[in-house]
């Protein structure tokens, strides 16, 4: 049997709002001279069909919240049921009205109200205390959880809302602490509250309702499209405003809150928002796809499907920029059910919250999970065309994930996991593939890559992009995250899924994270300044791609060092090539270039082979190799260094909590083994450099054989002025020209990335790009025979063919780091 909601009693012959608005046409008439009588039967009408709009409306709304077409006594949602049924008598029973707390361990009465980290916490509790009433008003509605319908948990629900009302969240009240749970986080939970225990609470509660919400939330929140009003807190507000419209049946909330939408949906070229290129910034200088990306697409998803076909309905042209979005910027970030990190800001810290009585830990599936059920309810507002396509990549990405199996109900919701579930049954709906490809994203300094045999991204920043954000005692050791990390996954490798979700963030070294060069300079928690404060002097982070490879490169400045350094990435079919030159500081300190830092898991015990020699795999072990060919770690994949390099390997076990990086976080500790290959650059290292070849998933043997390969690959150069490779079996050829230059055949006389990849039908593509931003004017010249000029971009003034290519680029910094592609046919 399917889920059977308690029904909703009759509709009293008189509503408040239908009294309400009969009374007012009667006042108008009296004040017209009219009759009553000619006035009262079109008043009543009109308030009456006004408010079965607003009935429909919050019932819509309690669908949503509450789920449809499942059955309480299936797996997952009986277990998810029940367990929501003993989480609702736990708060109940433990519910302690006292003056400045509802519960004991959540006080929320501040002593000295104000704005400060104190007053923070105490605000905190005022969210934290509506989530446990929702939960409470939930366990009421939903079938199965033991409680529904209860009495006692009615009363204990109607004696929270009554309590919070008169201690903190009414009309009356000064705002203190963070404006965040005062204005979205309290009121979208007593809004929730409101309107799933709607037919229970009297006038006068609801009257307070939402007399507080117009108190906290007044319409001058969303006059204009700026501070913490713009993006997924512009959403939020709205939500909010909607929501309390539909409550007491207000049309000007509702029709405000979907008129603010309307700012969120065009392209911004700075600051919060969505960008052309798909990038995605909260908080001026963060990338947020991941994070305060979800809450936007879960914001707007629900309000789509609930103003959809009323009279509200969000019809405003720019909405299909934001469905564009599922495709151009959140499906790039998605991969076999996770979300990468490097879009979720502090949200990586947060794990195991402390409070959380069900100890579910956050992670990188927990997020795409949401993000992906979301596009799914998104879906329904879109065209036909475009719900079927994403029907197909959310199976296949759910299906995909063997490390957080959806379908266990530990990640979602029980409506999200209602959606998600319906299309997993739907065997007319078949998975679809993540399509390969590279993505870059210059407005967030991000880039994502994709073959048949791994998927990677790379997180870099700028004076525009911060290093790492902290804030709220959140994320205070992710200082080197934005300084190069780069994440992999090999194609099918079930355990690499959990490589960054497995107690990665509490246990992993942060002066080690993969991929980057840093100081070993000892740093303060929160070093560099909250929310995006600690961001590098330099303009210099993009690449060019034509959407298959891809040449990279970050100017790196070490976060409160002398760090300087210049790295490149080239993202081929099997592997990435990764340079690094310049390498100087003079901090004090050593430094070191990350090559990568597995995570074994708890128990883990990879073999790591070097040139063929099996390392010991007790803990702890670490080794000096002066002049290793290639590296191999058994179930992850390999490294390649070009003519032999010096190489440092460690085995380690590593303890820490989510507590260290986290101020809500728990204290139980969490360990994990690791295996590190670096570069060991030494203290105060000048012009040092390093290369590698990573190759996700490799085997032992594909290691061996590409290391053993002399014609593979050339790195032409390898300093601070240019860094370039050629892999001739690929036709693949980058190079990053810090300054102007020539390297081998590739000539530019400005600071550029070049790729050019010449293909086997005879014809060659020449993409360009201009990280800087700073560029006029270019002449890139390739010493190879081209015949014609098939295509080229309107900056491309100049083309001349014969003996060699010589292209002559405009103003390459308006194209905003995109790279500018020009198609030949080679002799």
């Amino acid at each position: 049997m399917t889920s059977q909601l308690p029904p909703f009693p009759p509709s009293p012959a008189w509503s408040r709002r239908g009294f309400l608005a009969t009374t007012a046409a009667a006042g108008a008439a009296l004040a017209a001279g009219l009759p009553q009588q000619a006035l009262a039967a079109e008043g009543g009408a009109a308030a009456g069909a006004a408010d079965d709009e607003f009935a429909t409306l919050r019932a819509k709304w309690r669908t949503l919240y509450l789920g449809e077409g499942f059955s309480p006594t299936a797996e997952p949602f009986k277990s998810k049921l029940a367990t929501l049924g003993t989480q609702a008598k736990g708060f109940r029973d433990a519910m302690a009205p006292a003056a400045g707390s509802l519960w004991p361990d959540a006080v929320f009465g501040d002593p000295d109200p104000d704005t400060d980290t104190e007053s923070y916490g105490f605000s905190e509790k005022i969210q934290t205390s509506y989530e446990r009433v929702r939960v409470m008003a939930e366990a009421f509605c939903q079938p199965g959880t033991g409680l529904t319908g209860d009495a006692s948990l009615k009363a204990a629900v109607l004696t929270a809302v009554d309590h919070l009302g008169t201690q903190v969240y009414n009309k009356s009240q000064a705002q203190y602490g963070n404006w965040y749970n005062f204005q979205i986080g309290a009121p979208q939970r007593l809004l929730d509250i409101a309107i799933l225990m709607y037919e229970h609470l009297s006038a006068a509660q609801l009257t307070a309702a939402v007399e507080a919400i117009d108190h906290f939330v007044p319409d001058s929140l969303v006059a204009k499209y700026t501070g913490t009003s713009t993006g997924a807190n512009r959403i939020d507000l709205c939500r909010v405003l909607a929501l309390r419209g539909i409550l007491d049946g207000t049309a000007a909330k509702v029709a405000l809150a979907r008129d603010a939408i309307s700012p969120v949906f065009p392209y911004v070229t700075s600051g919060d928002g969505l960008y052309a290129d798909g990038s995605l910034i909260q908080h001026t200088y963060v990338p947020y796809t991941g994070s305060y990306g979800a809450v936007l697409i879960d914001g707007l998803s629900k309000l789509f499907a609930l103003l959809g076909g009323s009279t509200w309905a969000i019809t405003d042209s720019g909405r299909q920029i934001f469905l564009d979005s599922v495709e151009g910027a959140y499906a790039p970030f998605l991969h076999d059910g996770l979300a990468i990190d490097n879009v979720a800001g502090r949200a990586i810290s947060r794990g195991l919250v402390a409070t959380d009585p069900l100890k579910i830990q956050q992670d990188d599936h927990s997020r795409g999970h949401g993000i992906i059920a979301s596009i799914l309810l998104l879906g329904l507002g879109a065209s036909a065309e475009e719900n079927a396509r994403w029907r197909g990549l959310a199976k296949g990405w759910f299906t995909r994930d063997h490390y957080s199996d959806v379908t266990s109900g530990r990640t979602l919701g029980v409506a999200a996991l209602s959606r998600v579930t319906a299309v997993l049954d739907d065997s007319a709906v078949k998975p679809a593939a993540e399509p390969t490809g590279h993505r870059l994203f210059p407005s967030m300094a991000r880039a994502t890559h994709r073959t048949k045999r791994f998927t990677a991204s790379v997180s870099m920043s700028s004076k525009a992009i911060t290093f790492y954000e902290n804030g709220n005692g959140e994320n205070g050791r992710g200082w080197h995250t934005g300084s190069g990390m780069l994440y992999w996954w090999a194609d099918g490798d079930s355990a690499g899924g959990g490589q960054y979700s497995d107690g990665f963030w509490p246990t992993a070294d942060p002066y080690r994270m993969p991929g980057t060069t840093v100081s070993r300079k000892q740093l303060a928690d929160a070093e560099g300044g909250a929310w995006g404060a600690a961001r590098p002097a330099t303009t210099w982070v993009g690449g060019a791609t034509d959407g298959t490879y891809a040449a990279l490169a970050q100017d790196v400045r070490g976060l409160s060092s002398t760090l300087r350094a210049k790295k490149s990435w080239f993202f081929l079919d099997d592997a990435v090539v990764c340079l690094g030159a310049g390498i100087t500081s003079t901090d004090g300190a050593g430094v070191e270039s990350v090559f990568d830092s597995r995570n074994l898991g708890a128990s883990g015990t990879a073999r790591l082979t070097v040139d063929g020699r099996p390392q010991p795999t007790g803990l702890p072990w670490n080794s000096a190799f002066p002049r290793a060919r290639w590296a191999h770690v058994a179930g992850h994949g390999g490294y390649v260094f070009p003519g032999g390099a010096s190489l440092t390997a460690l085995r380690e076990e590593r303890t820490g909590t989510w507590h260290d990086i986290n101020g809500g976080g728990s204290t139980d500790p969490v360990t994990r083994r690791y295996v590190t290959l670096l570069a060991d650059h030494g203290t105060d290292p000048t012009d040092a450099q390093y290369a590698y070849v990573l190759l996700p998933g490799a085997s032992e043997l594909r290691t061996a054989a590409r290391a053993l390969d002399p014609f593979w690959l050339d790195v032409t150069a390898n300093s601070g002025a240019q860094q370039g490779v050629r892999v001739p079996s690929l036709g693949f050829t980058g190079v990053t020209f810090w300054e102007p230059g020539t390297v081998s055949k590739v000539t530019a006389d400005a600071p550029l990335v070049v790729q050019i990849r010449e293909k086997r039908d005879g014809t060659a593509t020449v993409s360009v790009s201009d990280p800087n931003r700073a560029v006029k004017a270019a002449t890139v010249t390739w010493k190879r025979p081209v015949a014609s000029v098939t295509s080229k971009p309107g900056t491309v003034t100049g083309a001349e063919p014969g003996r060699e290519l010589k292209l002559t680029f405009g103003d390459l910094s308006a194209a905003g780091g995109l790279t500018q592609k020009v198609t030949v046919k080679l002799h």
